[in-house]
């Protein structure tokens, strides 16, 4: 068994549980390499997990032995690529487009809740690009979510890469519903600096029953893929009235 991991109150998604992507990230750094990590249960916040890993490289993570979440390693992670090249311009212009946005249902998502202040929350607001099955949104990291080096921590390049495909897979289904993120499959190639102007994109894939699938990345802000990824989303009941991925 491995030191326990805690997902601190800020990075919560909906009211009282740890916002998806960045819980699969703190998971996922105890893999080598891509990896890919389920979550089995919602993710609670300020409490220890404990962190065991086998020799075969797979890892869970439990709450009192109960499973959360399982990580293992993911040769076949998205590669780095794109369906089409988004410029930071219609980036810019496809922000807050989502119908999502008119009346979020986990407005105090670590990702994109708009409650979230500047410097607390990531504030990504994805939208749709005119004609393309794509959505996109800018992103700008700050000094609160980086390393000592400057350059981006993992895990919250995995929950860059959490919402946006959520967003896009809904909207693209026409969901009426919740979805929350069952599974991640991540690739990082490089951590973007703050400051640094990136773009986030994502784009819808396929859907069987309650399972919709979903792609998405990070760019540069040369329009190079820093990160891709691959998720798969279940669609749930959800009271309006719960409000606060």
């Amino acid at each position: 068994m491995t030191p326990a991991i805690e997902i601190p109150s800020r990075f919560r998604g909906p009211a009282g549980r740890g916002n998806g992507g960045y819980v699969c990230g703190r998971v996922a750094a105890y893999v080598d390499a891509p990896a890919t990590v389920t979550l089995h249960r919602p993710p609670p916040l300020d409490v220890a997990l404990a962190v065991h890993r086998d020799d075969a490289g797979s890892v869970r993570a439990c709450d009192r032995g109960t499973l959360i979440a399982d990580a293992q390693p993911a040769p076949d992670a998205p590669r780095l690529e794109i369906p089409g090249p988004v410029t930071p311009a219609q980036a810019r212009a496809a922000t807050g487009r989502a119908r999502y946005f008119q009346d979020p249902i986990f407005p105090d998502c670590f990702v994109c809740g708009p409650a979230r202040e500047s410097g607390d929350g990531l504030r990504i607001f994805p939208g749709q690009l005119t004609g393309r099955e794509l959505w996109a949104a800018p992103w700008t990291p700050d000094s609160s979510v980086a390393e000592p080096d400057g350059r981006v921590r993992a895990e919250i390049v995995w929950a860059v890469l959490d919402c946006p495909s959520g967003i896009a897979a809904a909207e693209a289904a026409g969901l009426e519903t919740a979805i929350v993120l069952g599974r991640l499959t991540a690739r990082l190639a490089e951590r973007p600096e703050v400051d640094q102007r990136c773009a986030v994109v994502a784009w819808p894939g396929a859907r069987a029953g309650r399972k919709h699938s979903a792609f998405s990345a990070l760019l540069g802000p040369g329009g190079e893929v820093l990160a891709a990824a691959r998720a798969v989303w279940l669609t749930v009941p959800w009271p309006r009235s719960t409000g606060t991925s």
